[in-house]
């Protein structure tokens, strides 16, 4: 019952996560967004927003690694093992989210309706793909459940 619950909590996180990802890429309905974060000079938002991305990177490549996999399930059984990976990377979002700096220039901005448009199109394709894609892969078992 623990390693199932486990493994829901961690899927949880996951899912919360991803949709926290969406608004906060969007800049919509969450407190902290890509654009509203923590107001910053641009050399500190730069700075702690390519840490904060370098946590994650690293956190979520390195742990992926069977060298790692198998170092790793010396410490955490193997049954939860996925789980426990889907939760930290989980976490290491949340710590962007809460952490992310922001800049205080326009990076870019499309004037053009049409343009806009396009690029709505593309967020809303790129994360039902992403979402979709793990369905072919199993889902279930991509997460830990």
């Amino acid at each position: 019952l623990f390693i199932i619950g486990y493994g829901i909590a961690s899927y949880l996180a996951f899912l919360v996560a991803f949709l926290y990802a969406i608004a906060f890429v969007g800049n919509f309905a969450v407190p902290r967004t890509i654009d509203s974060g923590i107001a910053a000079p641009t050399s500190e938002a730069v700075l702690v927003n390519v840490l904060l991305l370098s946590v994650f990177a690293v956190q979520h490549s390195v742990m992926a690694r069977i060298w790692f996999k198998r170092l790793w399930t010396r410490i955490v059984p193997q049954v939860i093992e996925r789980s426990t990976y889907v939760l930290l990377s989980s976490l290491a979002l949340f710590l962007l989210y809460w952490q992310w700096r922001t800049m205080p220039a326009v990076v870019w901005n499309v004037e053009s309706t049409a343009g806009r448009v396009i690029l709505w199109v593309l967020f809303w394709a790129g994360w039902a793909t992403v979402l979709a894609s793990t369905f072919m892969i199993n889902h279930f078992d991509l997460f830990g459940l």
